[in-house]
């Protein structure tokens, strides 16, 4: 094979995520493992040995955040700004409609997994497989969810050969595109709480998005203070309730 099968690769994994299964996937800013239910995401979450009070993150396309999350029209302009005039990855954080049809697939327990303080992360932008999952989750009605492919606290994984054999024997399908883009950064994407505009975790393409920020719209982020003193991005409280 010497081009990938974006379309086909995304059709296998959602019919196996509809079925109850577990996916790793690529995504520009790390592999990650997903599902779409409370029994394939406390799988997940005993293999990592993640912590129970740490929280799912939502894969989600522009129409979908921007049907799901209820931001002001200056935040979703932040966020459109950066994902689509900029092209960048991002995690955005914000309040959601609780009646919107992906949600209202999940159960009272994979809500409260998934969400924290009534708001909800969704990766927007990582990548052309990415968007193609994402694109038939919207049409299909088939929520996403997960966190990154690593034991909780050691690091996104950017290869599929650094992901630990625990968490791939658990996947009923593993999509291997090699290295991601943003290894680089050796750390997982930002996220930023679109309601507060308090940085939750600096990621990859933090410096960008920073500027994307300060020059139109006039924000100004806390400036990165290195991996050498934050290794894993994380910021605060909420940012421990919501990745790895």
């Amino acid at each position: 094979m010497s081009r990938l099968d974006i379309a086909g690769d995304a059709r296998r994994t959602i019919d196996v995520i509809k079925n109850g299964g577990i996916a790793i996937v690529p995504n520009d800013t790390g592999y990650a493992c997903c599902g779409s239910s409370m029994d394939p995401l406390k799988r997940i979450y005993d293999t990592k040995r993640r912590g129970s009070h740490k929280r799912n993150a939502m894969a989600g396309d522009l129409e979908t955040q921007r049907e799901l999350h209820t931001l002001s029209p200056r935040a979703q302009q932040m966020v459109e700004a950066i994902v689509v005039d900029h092209d960048l990855p991002l995690g955005a954080v914000g309040t959601f409609r609780r009646d919107h049809p992906l949600i209202r697939k999940l159960d009272d327990d994979t809500v409260k997994a998934s969400t924290a303080a009534g708001t909800i992360s969704m990766l927007l932008n990582a990548g052309s497989f990415h968007a193609e999952l994402c694109r038939l989750s919207r049409e299909e009605v088939v929520p996403l969810f997960g966190s990154s492919a690593n034991l909780s606290g050691t690091g996104t994984r950017f290869s599929v050969q650094d992901i630990p054999d625990e968490l791939k024997q658990i996947a009923d399908i593993t999509i291997d595109y090699g290295l991601r883009r943003y290894h680089i950064y050796r750390r997982a994407g930002t996220l930023i709480n679109f309601e507060t505009m308090e940085v939750i975790r600096m990621g990859a393409c933090y410096e960008l998005i920073s500027g994307v920020l300060k020059r139109w719209f006039d924000v100004e982020l806390p400036a990165d203070p290195g991996l050498e003193v934050l290794p894993s991005g994380h910021l605060n409280e909420f940012a421990l309730k919501n990745v790895d």
